[in-house]
């Protein structure tokens, strides 16, 4: 089959690679029919997430029509066309059963690995290093899918794709963002970030009884994407004091939340000063930091007093320079994790049904599976006005 293939740094191509076959009688093989190309998968892209190898296939977005089951599925059969959740999960540990699907602790067979660098394992995810199980992903034909009964969601044949690929990750995303923030019935909420899944946080946090969201961002066809949802928006790159930007519009008491859609890569000044863009891109150059939190440090100056921030970038390690104390003395609540996807699919795939939200509002480009170096090119480097990239195997 052909799969999206890492082979260094800012490069991955399109080879051929052996199909997956059924490990464990609890797998089923997919085909794929849709499969995206993440914010996440570009930390890999670029070399920041530790444990990635020559040869992985990556890709955590992805649903298509199951081909082969393992001996023990009995709920799922050859023809049902299924979502993928990126988090795989066990269905039966502690995690599971009370709803924290993203920190299962039987789908990392790498857990080792992951103890060693965090402490403790968190679920397996695909396409996402060898620390979080080195499991395929789904930027290809086929694919492995383990676990699959307490993992998957068969959906109906009648929506499309696009309609249907985002409950894979960004829109719960966005969702847990939003329900993570706490924001106040008819609250303000800032959401740093207007990519994918800040586009999600923006429609959640209304969905949810937000009043009003404003959302900062520095790319035109992002800030009019959020626009078109009703946020107001900043653009830090011409009100540069994002701060005083905000307190102007809140009359004087900052947002009651704050949502950091951004992540590691951050850019722009956070608040410290213009050297630390310069700091940390050098030294997260050399892997002396693994993050770059300018985002994260801007929404902590932000932040009202004992309001919560809720984090849903994904942060790999290590930050430098890291203003704990303006959360300790404000009196901050943070509320961060990777997706506990299985816990809100349900509810968001009725809200899909019943006409409430199209997720593929985000959707600017569509591409066949063969041209993803071309996808992941303008989708790093915001080219053509890229928001997100579908890719059709």
């Amino acid at each position: 089959m052909k799969a999206v293939v890492f082979h260094g740094r800012n490069n991955v191509s399109v080879d051929t690679v052996p199909d997956p076959v059924i490990k464990e009688p609890t797998d089923v093989i997919v085909k794929i029919s849709s499969t995206a190309i993440c914010g996440s998968d570009l930390h890999l892209y670029d070399g920041f997430i530790p444990t990635v190898e020559h040869g992985d296939i990556f890709g955590h977005e992805f649903m298509g029509e199951i081909v082969e089951v393992g001996n023990d599925v009995k709920e799922l059969a050859v023809g049902d066309r299924i979502i993928v959740p990126f988090t795989i999960t066990c269905g039966r540990c502690e995690y599971c059963t009370s709803g924290k699907w993203s920190l299962c602790d039987n789908t990392n067979p790498n857990k080792e690995i992951a103890e060693k660098f965090m402490g403790y394992s968190a679920a397996g995810l695909y396409g996402y290093s060898h620390m979080f199980g080195g499991y395929c992903g789904g930027q290809a034909e086929y694919a492995r899918v383990p676990f699959a009964e307490t993992s998957v969601f068969k959906v109906p044949k009648e929506l499309p794709d696009e309609k249907l690929l985002f409950l894979t990750d960004i829109f719960p995303t966005g969702w847990m963002a939003a329900k993570n923030a706490d924001i106040p019935e008819g609250g303000t909420v800032a959401i740093w970030g207007a990519g994918p899944v800040g586009q999600f946080a923006i429609r959640s946090a209304f969905m949810q009884g937000a009043g009003r969201v404003i959302a900062i961002d520095r790319f035109p066809e992002r800030l009019a994407m959020a626009r078109e949802a009703g946020a107001e928006t900043i653009d830090y790159e011409e009100d540069t004091k994002v701060s005083e930007a905000l307190k102007e519009m809140t009359n004087g008491r900052g947002p009651d939340a704050c949502i950091d859609a951004v992540g590691m890569e951050a850019h722009g000044a956070g608040g410290l000063g213009g050297f630390m863009d310069v700091y940390d891109k050098a030294k997260q150059a050399v892997m002396l930091e693994s993050d770059r939190p300018a985002a994260l440090r801007q929404i902590l100056y932000c932040a009202k007093k004992g309001s919560t921030v809720s984090v849903a970038g994904v942060y790999g390690g290590l930050s430098d320079k890291f203003p704990f104390g303006f959360a300790f003395n404000k009196g901050l609540t943070l509320k961060m994790g990777q997706t506990h996807v299985q816990k809100y699919v349900p509810e968001l795939l009725k809200r899909v049904e019943n006409g409430e939200i199209d997720p593929s509002f985000v959707i600017t480009h569509h591409l066949n599976l063969d041209e993803a170096s071309r996808g992941y090119e303008i989708f790093k480097k915001k080219e053509d006005g890229c928001i997100k990239v579908v890719l059709k195997p």
